[in-house]
């Protein structure tokens, strides 16, 4: 893999937000979205000597923020890891003064997509003439059109299901002369000719990047199988229908993501005190106190405490189970003292700030706004944390919790289901609590078990913890992921895999 050339397009230097394009899509410094694995991975194939660009807007504003913000963080690894010759930035000014990645109106963000497919498809893709070209997601779902008829292999990945729609003279009226490649993009319908096609039929940005690219790939294999049995009726027939198509035909794979190697107890640089499986016990103590000190609960090591990571989107996130089960939780465990820390943003925020206000629950349940370095002690200090999601592409949280012996409380689906195991004390395996209904019962059921957990004598609980951290740090490993996308880089060049 050292002479061939790869083009990674990605739109992002920040977390994406997986319901894209709803209001709680604000740009958040939390790690686990597409900008973390972008980075991961064009940082790991540099490694491996891979002749490895990147293509990504300029986010000017954003990029010259002071160096100790995350987004600066993310930009450093990038140049870091490359020769400023590798990376490649989108020139336009309407990326110059951005301070978020993604605005709350669609034509904004249909905007801003295009401008950054018109300059890799008119500047970037003739300078560097890569022989594979990696994109992501529907903001560079026109892409593979154009390499399609340049006649090179493209992967697409798809972080989530969500995508855009517009004509082809919306499109071309932003620079980009879809003429030369329009026959291999997907349409609202079968399109007759081009003249007919160009005013009235609109382009699928997502189905278009399925339908034109050579392969394809989800972030979890769970999610693909999901997708193709037609699993979640939110899934446009037609997605399924193409994803289904590559599937069968062999050009479709779940790629797990994994972490960032900087989420770690033992060298989080966020963290008050450092600490690893041999010595949890007393490192989730001091980082536990700080937790409650900061976010005004009661400080008590021996409270259990469980930890709200994601975003607060009730489509997807199953914060609204929460929210069902909140007052049974905390009045059966009161004599335990449970606590709920919630550091996150989305439209549920507020729903939960009132449960507190009403219930006067301010010295056991907190609900914080996302800060980065907050959210890294939530790990730290947190016994558990909540990931009921109601679909999980692939996630993030469920991976780092039990990296810092924080164990998952999670809903078994999508992603969640290829990294988190059920935790059985008599095998001596298992790293969380799953439950498999999605409700309010079944997140309730799944507390209980965490608090059984919580209730086993110290030495049984501190030897599975040490078992889980250990095991988790050589499980979610970026190395992993991308040598799996070195597979399929070697599959759409035809190189063959040394034994």
């Amino acid at each position: 893999m050292a002479s061939p050339r790869l083009l990674i397009v990605t739109p992002e230097i920040t977390y994406l937000p997986e319901g894209m394009g709803n209001l709680a899509n604000h740009m958040t410094a939390k790690a686990g979205g597409l900008a973390d694995v972008s980075a991961a991975l064009v940082a790991s194939l540099y490694g491996r000597g891979v002749d490895v660009h990147v293509a990504l807007p300029n986010y000017r504003t954003m990029f010259n923020r002071h160096i100790g913000t995350f987004i600066s963080r993310q930009l450093d690894i990038y140049r870091s890891k490359l020769p400023t010759d590798r990376i490649h930035l989108a020139e336009d000014r309407c990326f110059y003064y951005r301070d978020k990645v993604y605005h709350n109106h669609a034509a904004e963000n249909f905007k801003l997509s295009v401008v950054f497919q018109r300059e890799v498809i008119n500047n970037i893709l003739p300078r560097v003439k890569p022989d594979l070209v990696h994109c992501n997601d529907w903001m560079t779902g026109l892409i593979p059109a154009v390499t399609r008829r340049l006649n090179i292999p493209t992967l697409f990945t798809i972080h989530n299901i969500h995508s855009m729609q517009a004509t082809l003279a919306q499109i071309e009226d932003l620079g980009i002369d879809a003429a030369q490649f329009w026959p291999y993009l997907y349409y609202d319908h079968p399109p007759a000719d081009y003249e007919e096609t160009r005013e009235s039929n609109a382009v699928d940005f997502i189905l278009s990047g399925i339908f034109s690219s050579t392969m394809i790939n989800t972030v979890s294999p769970t999610f693909l199988a999901e997708v193709v049995r037609g699993q979640h009726p939110f899934i446009k027939d037609k997605i399924r229908y193409e994803v289904s198509t590559k599937y069968h035909s062999g050009a479709a794979q779940g790629i797990l993501n994994s972490p960032d190697p900087h989420f770690d107890p033992r060298i989080d640089e966020m963290l008050p005190k450092n600490y690893g499986p041999n010595t949890h016990a007393e490192g989730k103590a001091v980082n536990k106190q700080q937790l409650q000190r900061h976010l005004g609960l009661v400080e008590d090591p021996e409270a259990p405490l469980f930890f709200w990571p994601s975003r607060l989107d009730p489509v997807q996130k199953g914060c609204q189970l929460l929210g069902e089960v909140l007052w049974d939780v905390l009045q059966r465990y009161a004599e335990q003292r449970l606590q709920i820390a919630v550091i996150a943003n989305g439209p549920y925020q507020e729903n939960l700030k009132d449960m507190v206000r009403r219930g006067s629950l301010h010295r056991r349940m907190a609900v914080a706004p996302f800060e980065e370095g907050l959210s890294h002690l939530g790990y730290a200090g947190a016994d558990f944390l909540f990931m009921p999601s109601s679909f999980e592409p692939c996630g993030l949280p469920q991976m780092i919790g039990p990296i810092y012996g924080t164990l998952p409380v999670a809903h078994d689906t999508g992603g969640i289901h290829d990294t988190v195991r059920h935790l059985s004390i008599g095998n001596n395996s298992g790293n969380g609590f799953l439950f498999e209904v999605h409700d309010g019962a079944g997140l309730r059921w799944a507390i209980d078990q965490a608090m059984q957990f919580y209730r086993l004598p110290r030495e049984m609980r501190e030897t599975q913890l040490r078992r889980i951290m250990s095991q988790s740090r050589h499980q979610f490993n970026q190395a992993k992921t991308a040598e799996k996308y070195i597979d399929i880089y070697r599959k759409l060049l035809g190189i063959q895999k040394k034994k």
